[in-house]
């Protein structure tokens, strides 16, 4: 597949951006959500080209920010990989996913909505009732996380004390 027959809802930019949202997304919203956004249709056959499985990835950071590489430490992932079966005309898509923790059956539903999300003929529908609530979720909660952590700010300042 060249990079013309690719549909620009799927450019890798954008596929980016909605698995971002699938890997930071609980699995009890993304059930509820994923749910709502099939709207009744019957879940399509896939294949699992790598069943949900745990495992360890190393996370590194970087010495002030910017600095230096250095192993931090190492954290538990989940990850898998499937493939949709063709019918109806539709292609067979593969979707992935990987995240932090153990939850499998999360895995399982943001690999399934990474594949469906790359089918023309579903994108837009997924794209609107999946991913655009999910991700203004999460927007409100690092919002509101900051505002938390703004209001323990101390400012310090030097005041002068007569003539010195």
């Amino acid at each position: 597949m060249n990079a013309s027959s690719v549909p620009p809802a799927t450019s890798s930019g954008a596929r980016r951006a909605w698995m971002a949202v699938l890997a930071h997304t609980p699995r009890a919203e993304l059930e509820t959500a994923f749910a709502a956004a099939l709207g009744g249709e019957i879940t399509p056959a896939f294949d699992w080209l790598r069943a949900p499985q745990t495992g360890l990835a190393m996370v590194r950071g970087r010495v002030g920010g910017t600095g230096n590489a250095f192993n931090l430490g190492e954290a538990t992932v989940t990850r898998a990989t499937l493939r949709l079966r063709a019918q109806n005309g539709t292609r067979a898509t593969v979707g992935v996913a990987c995240h932090l923790g153990r939850d499998k059956r999360r895995a399982e539903l943001a690999a399934l909505a990474d594949a469906l999300l790359q089918q023309p003929e579903r994108h837009a529908r997924l794209q609107a009732q999946l991913i655009e609530p999910l991700a203004a979720r999460l927007v409100a909660q690092r919002a509101a996380q900051r505002d938390a952590a703004a209001s323990t700010k101390v400012e310090f300042f030097t005041m002068v004390r007569g003539d010195a």
